[in-house]
């Protein structure tokens, strides 16, 4: 089916109280294994190409992006293309060229003052194109070979009366909070602050996004998303998938050289962890 669009994906997921799966993928692999995943429980799928993924491929969208539409268009459920945690502008100038639908602009790592100013132009251009665009207010931290931020530091978490502001004066359709998780987590420890989402999801009338949802534990997540989260990105545990099964092959199987071999094991076990984690915020 012809790809979906991001934004009416998860503006059908908060009208129904649930949320949409995003998932990072850097591979062919990882875009087989999340429509496959999909598809095995009947749930529409957003594909997420980060700007790091981006930067690994040699610094060119296009094969993974075309890679991702193809695979996209012979689903059997809506896949939507997403770019995600974009900071250069000329990379966010080649998303409405190459198959994607939204786009995360990422300048959060810049004082408020700066963040907005440079959200509203990214958000002013990506309207014009058509765009759906998703902005990031607090600290989620953890990319870029970042350590796991501590989110309980003072000013990590989003302030509601601040995301209000950010959210009217940058004209964005979606926003990720800081609520207690962090990017690149190998552990589920992280815990949500569930009464500022609360605050959050009271004072803004954009979908609400939650980043870092590897470290979170499957009940934190079903309780994030019946607080208000409609889209739940995911990367690092379909990576924890891939590698710990493709270890267990190698490690049964030491003579084996065929790619092809410990690789499928390796997209059918991140098949199995997109299903499952679906599965978590369908509950």
């Amino acid at each position: 089916m012809p790809l979906a669009a991001t934004g009416e994906l998860v503006l059908a997921a908060a009208g129904a109280r649930t949320a949409v799966a995003a998932f990072n993928v850097i591979t062919l692999e990882h875009v087989e294994a999340v429509i496959a995943g999909a598809e095995s429980v009947d749930a529409p799928v957003v594909l997420q190409v980060s700007e790091n993924a981006v930067k690994f491929r040699h610094g060119r969208l296009l094969p993974l992006a075309r890679a991702a539409t193809a695979a996209a268009e012979r689903a059997r459920v809506p896949v939507a293309l997403h770019l995600d945690h974009v900071q250069s502008d000329q990379l966010l100038r080649q998303a409405a060229g190459a198959g994607f639908s939204s786009v995360m602009y990422d300048a959060a790592r810049l004082p408020y003052g700066e963040n907005l100013a440079a959200t509203r132009a990214a958000a002013d251009w990506a309207h014009a194109q058509g765009l759906w665009i998703e902005a990031e207010l607090g600290q989620v931290g953890g990319k870029n070979g970042e350590p796991p931020l501590d989110a309980h530091v003072p000013g990590a978490r989003t302030d509601p009366a601040e995301a209000r502001a950010f959210v009217t004066d940058s004209g964005v359709d979606g926003l990720a909070v800081a609520i207690g998780s962090s990017h690149a987590m190998t552990t589920r420890t992280a815990l949500l602050d569930h009464d500022l989402l609360k605050r959050l999801t009271a004072a803004l009338d954009v979908p609400l996004v939650l980043h870092g949802s590897s470290g979170v534990l499957d009940e934190q997540l079903a309780a994030a998303v019946a607080g208000g989260i409609a889209k739940v990105n995911v990367g690092t545990a379909l990576n924890l998938a891939m590698t710990g099964a493709i270890r267990k092959f190698l490690a049964a199987h030491p003579s084996a050289v065929d790619s092809r071999e410990y690789l499928g094991v390796g997209r059918a076990a991140m098949a199995g962890a997109v299903a499952r984690l679906i599965g978590v915020l369908r509950e």
